[in-house]
Order: C-alpha cells, then structure tokens, then sequence
C-alpha cells in the first residue's frame, strides 16, 4: 500500500489499497462480503438541491450483483420538475468510485452516489450532475485543459446559550474554545466528511456569532481542496448531508442559508477555481496571474449577471448581496480584494522559503507553491444547486476563451481599491451591477443563455426550468418592499431556512 492510501480517512480506501478511482464492482462486493457490511443505500441530488436515499438490504450475492450493476427504477417527476408524471421513470446507477461507510446508521451500510438515466439507459441531458460533466467535457475541448473547483461551505450552528465565555458580536473569526462554542461539533463533521471522500482543507469559526432570545447562533466555514470539478460538487453534496445528520444528532439546528437575521453576517458558497494541464497548474507564470487564468476571469466578468440564477436561488440570496458588506454587489475582480466579484486570492508568490524562516533548523523545502493560486466566485451561496453552479461557472471560464477582447474586458474589470470607500466612488460608477431578485437573475440568464446551452451543455429543458423557478417568486421589488421592516424579512429567512 502507498503512503498516500495509508493515511487515507476512508476506510473503503484504506481497506482495498486502492484510490478510490479505480474501485471496481468485484471491489464494492469484496469490501461488503469481508466487512459485515448489511445494506447498500443509492444516493443522489434532486431538484430541490438535496441528497436522495434508496435502501436496499442484502438479501444474497446475487441481488447485491444485480442493484450494483443494473441500479434501480425512481420516480422522476418526483425528483425533478421538469419531468411529467407522465413518462417519469428514471434509472440510478451508482458510481463505485464514490463508496463510503454511512457514519450514522447502526446498520453497517455501505454508501454509493448515483448517476441518472432515461428509458434509453443514456444519461439523463437535465440531470445538474451530467451538465457538470458535459461543461467540464466541453472546457478541456475548447480549452486543452482540465477545469478544477472546492467550495467553501459556510454556515451556522445555532444552540441555547449557556451564558458562560459569551463571544464578541460579529468576530467569531478563527475564534478558539471557549469563546467559539461548536469548534469540536465541526471538527466531528470535518472527520465524517474525510471518511466519505472529502478532500478538506482546514475548518475554522467564521464572523457570524451572535446571541438572540437565549440562543446562540454560530457560523462555521469547511473549506476543501481544488479537485476535478465533479468531485468537487459530489463533496459539497454529502458534506451538507453529513453536517445536518450530525446536527440533528445533537439536537443543533444547522442553516446553509445565505441570511440570518437583520444586521448579521449572512453565509456563502465561494467557488474556488483552478485550471490545470498535464497536471501542472496554468494559474501564473513567472509568479504572476497568467494570461489563461485572466481569460477565464473575462468570461465570469461577462456572464457574472446570469451567475447567479445558478448560485443565488431564492428570494434571502438578494438580501445578502447589498453595498457595503463583504458580499460582492458589483460585476468586478482583483487581487486579495474582498470587496470585488471574483477574488485572487494570496498565491504564495513571494520569493522567500517562509518555512525556513520560521523554522532555521530546515533545510530550503523547494515547495512548487505554483500549484496553490485559486480565482474565487463570491457571490453564489448556500441555495444553490453546486453542480448547476460549477457547470455555470466552468462555462463562464471556457467562455473567456471563445472571447476575441477577453484581456481587455479583464483589465478593464479590474480594480485594486475598495470600490465601497467614498474616494473610490468614481469608479464604482464604472461597474456593472449583479442582479438584485431573483426575477432580475431570471431576466439576465434568459438574455445569455445561448451561451449557457452552446455546445449541449445546458439543456433548454433545464435552463426553462430554473427561469420558471426563479420567477414564480415575484420578488423583482422585495428588497426596496421590505426595508425597514425586520420581522417581515424574518419571516422570509425562516421560509427558506432550510434551503440547498
């Protein structure tokens, strides 16, 4: 076995010696057969942007070979709402490569992600995830490279308070015990996730921390590593899932929505992005922010209006974005600038070995720190469907390549200022704004969304649906309707608490 499977959190890994890529179906039956493994689930996201489950009990090897390799029938006018109830028969599939150990069944079950297909048996053209893999499929044809992706996946935990080291109002960040309350709470998550396949990076405690009616409500930041950006949705998906199990194991309540209240930071869903060929990030050259990497900015500059019917899907998303906080209101992008659209952020460019500095008994690491230097989407949050989103996002960036001016729409989007100071207003002028509702994100994804469908990524079937979505909530003037009136915005928080 390699070092890199000995230290790996997921026990199928670790078990069959084996990167989770080439697990086979004699592999899946060999892990279930030798372990005492007695239920199989199918899991897979639906339209409301949540993890579906199918139980299965093993009644013998010949069953187990049967749901592994021909899945099972669902119902998908049930799942979709774009699929008529009339020829609503679906198809899962699992993929082997996603197996993990359910964490919290007292049933030793084995876990495995789905893919959707039609009567066919050819993949399902509207399902979110098989639009990913068409935007990815479609970038590296255009591109000549791979397109990689991670979220940051915010949100609070919310508790009663016990009074005792109570925290400071709106700096929770980084905060350690006692002062943040729900540090080992994430850090159980961080470690279920890792055992299901999630390539994490770091957790902390995020600003969000407040106290209302005896409750405590904390936010809380798992951010993961850049991978193929499948994998990356597939992540988020079952990091969500997990986080939530978990919280409803304690008796927490656990909110993904972009507001939470008046006055309080609300949580996002940043996308990370990097481009890759050969295995070698193309994210600088010469230390600096590459030309490929500045093109794929142009296109997110471009089609950032239309972004956001993928990644700020309900009414509150709106709330969240507005001047003068840290989510972004204007169409622009810059380096380590969190007031900006699309972020660059710190690449460990600097030419000195910081690890030697700290550490004068190392030697000189040569570290390729090349391979760090993300871009970041900040506006898209918690509601969104991850795979519409990062397939939005991979289409923006491919788009910055079919552009004749994209260095030129690059720099002219670029700012190195805060564009929210008042000497900085001349400029602010300057900028495109986002979308302020949902129905004004419905308006700029129906004007650009031959883009979205060139090349057969987007279905029209799918892009109709999310303008139909989107628009059956009327909230074109919400925003101005509800100003000054918390408990009416309240009650809109709460009706779409539970959102993604």
């Amino acid at each position: 076995m390699s070092k890199e499977l000995s230290l790996n959190p997921n026990r199928v890994v670790a078990y069959l010696g084996k990167p989770a890529k080439e697990f086979t179906k004699a592999d899946i039956v060999r892990y279930i057969r030798e372990n005492g493994i007695r239920m199989v689930n199918f899991m897979y996201p639906a339209g409301d942007g949540r993890l579906k489950t199918l139980n299965f009990v093993i009644n013998n090897e010949a069953y187990l070979d049967a749901i592994l390799t021909c899945g099972e029938r669902v119902d998908g006018s049930s799942l979709f709402p774009f699929i008529e109830a009339g020829s609503s028969d679906l198809y899962v599939v699992p993929r082997f490569a996603t197996a993990f150990l359910d964490p919290f069944a007292e049933i030793p079950t084995l876990s495995l992600l789905c893919s959707f297909f039609n009567k066919d048996g050819e993949p399902l053209a509207s399902s979110p995830r098989y639009t990913l893999l068409k935007a990815c499929e479609c970038f590296k044809q255009v591109t000549g490279m791979e397109f990689q992706a991670m979220g940051e996946l915010e949100y609070y935990v919310i508790a009663p308070d016990s009074g005792m080291f109570p925290a400071t109002d709106q700096k929770g960040y980084h905060e350690s015990a006692p002062y943040a309350k729900f540090n080992e709470f994430r850090t159980e998550c961080m470690a279920y996730i890792a055992q299901a396949g999630g390539q994490i990076k770091y957790g902390h405690s995020e600003v969000g921390n407040f106290t209302i009616d005896e409750l405590i409500y904390e936010q809380n930041e798992i951010e993961f590593l850049p991978v193929d950006a499948l994998d990356a949705a597939d992540q988020l998906m079952v990091a969500k899932w997990i986080i939530r199990n978990l919280g409803y194991k304690y008796g927490y309540e656990v909110t993904f929505a972009p507001k939470i209240t008046a006055g309080k930071a609300g949580s996002g869903l940043h996308i990370h992005m990097r481009i890759v060929k050969d295995g070698k990030s193309m994210m600088l050259d010469n230390g600096q922010l590459s030309e490929t990497a500045r093109k794929a900015i142009a296109g997110m500059m471009e089609l950032a209006p239309s972004i956001t019917a993928f990644g700020n899907t309900n009414p509150t998303s709106y709330f969240r974005l507005v001047p003068h906080q840290e989510a972004p209101t204007n169409i622009c992008w810059g380096d380590r600038n969190r007031s900006v659209l699309v972020r660059v952020p710190l690449g460990w460019a600097a030419k000195s070995d910081m690890c030697r500095i700290a550490n004068p008994l190392e030697c000189d690491s040569r570290y390729d720190t090349s391979q760090k230097q993300t871009v970041e989407m900040r506006s898209p949050d918690g509601s969104a469907d991850v795979y519409q989103l990062i397939a939005g996002l991979a289409v923006a960036c491919r788009y910055g390549f079919e552009l004749d001016n994209a260095l030129d729409i690059a720099e002219r989007t670029y700012v190195n200022v805060n564009i929210h100071k008042k000497e900085n207003e001349d400029k602010l002028k300057l900028l495109a704004q986002l979308p302020d509702s949902c129905a004004a994100s419905a308006d700029c994804l129906e004007r650009q969304r031959a883009v979205f469908e060139r090349h057969g990524v987007f279905s029209p079937a799918m892009i109709d649906g999310i303008l139909k979505s989107l628009r059956r909530f009327d909230d074109r003037t919400l925003r101005a309707d509800l100003e000054g009136k918390p408990e009416e915005m309240l009650k809109l928080v709460y009706t779409y608490f539970h959102c993604g």
